[in-house]
């Protein structure tokens, strides 16, 4: 969460710059465009799960180099090196045990890079004034309606009218406002969210930790870079 926090922050900071006159990001795209990933950020900490993907390359070895999805039981199936528990690793402690597996018999000092490519413990965020603040799983779709439910949904302090995303789009931070309350009575689309999304509802709570930065975003459906 801290993480998450200080990436806002430092995104927020950027922008202080253009708050005089108004919002002056620039128009990014005419649809409710899809982040870079939906994974979650890469971390050494982050653990291996089952149905997870996994991108493996083999120094000097590029027919074993593939994606390969762990199955329901945690397990990983490579040739040469078998069948791996791989669940509860992270990518480089898999790594190691890769490096010891294949050179025990085939390779000479392999050399194994391990990335998670895929993960089905894809987060995002739910901020501002709400009931719970926090992260939360994306197990398969999810709307920005349903997103925020999850959070306990808006507090007593909250303006459902102004709902903002942050995401993550061709490596440029952006931001796109919502009213909640449209979305409900169906005036408006309920947007998909997706891993690693930001989403902040304003409020007294929002105001107090983003500034007036929320307000300056516009309500439409359309991402404006940061």
């Amino acid at each position: 969460m801290r993480i998450v926090q200080v990436l806002l922050i430092a995104c927020l900071m950027t922008c202080a710059a253009c708050q005089g006159g108004g919002y002056k990001g620039t128009l990014a795209q005419t649809q409710l465009s899809v982040p870079d990933t939906t994974a979650i950020v890469q971390s050494g900490d982050l653990r291996i799960t089952a149905m997870d993907v996994l991108d493996i390359s083999v120094f000097g070895a590029p027919d074993l180099d593939n994606s390969y999805q762990v199955d329901f039981e945690g397990t990983l199936k490579m040739p040469l090196a078998g069948s791996i528990k791989v669940a509860g690793f992270t990518a480089n402690e898999l790594s190691q045990v890769l490096e010891a597996r294949l050179g025990e018999k085939y390779l000479q000092n392999p050399d194994v890079t391990v990335r998670i490519s895929e993960s089905q413990g894809r987060f995002l965020t739910v901020d501002g004034s709400v009931q719970k603040p926090g992260m939360y799983p994306v197990d398969g779709e999810l709307t920005l309606l349903q997103a925020v439910a999850l959070s306990g949904g808006p507090n007593d302090n909250a303006n459902p009218r102004r709902v903002i995303i942050f995401r993550k789009i061709e490596g440029v931070r952006q931001a796109a406002g919502f009213n909640l309350r449209d979305i409900r009575e169906g005036k408006a689309q309920d947007p998909m969210v997706y891993g690693n999304d930001i989403i902040v509802v304003d409020g007294s709570e929002a105001r107090r930790n983003y500034g007036d930065f929320i307000r300056s975003v516009p309500l439409v459906a359309l991402f404006f870079a940061l």
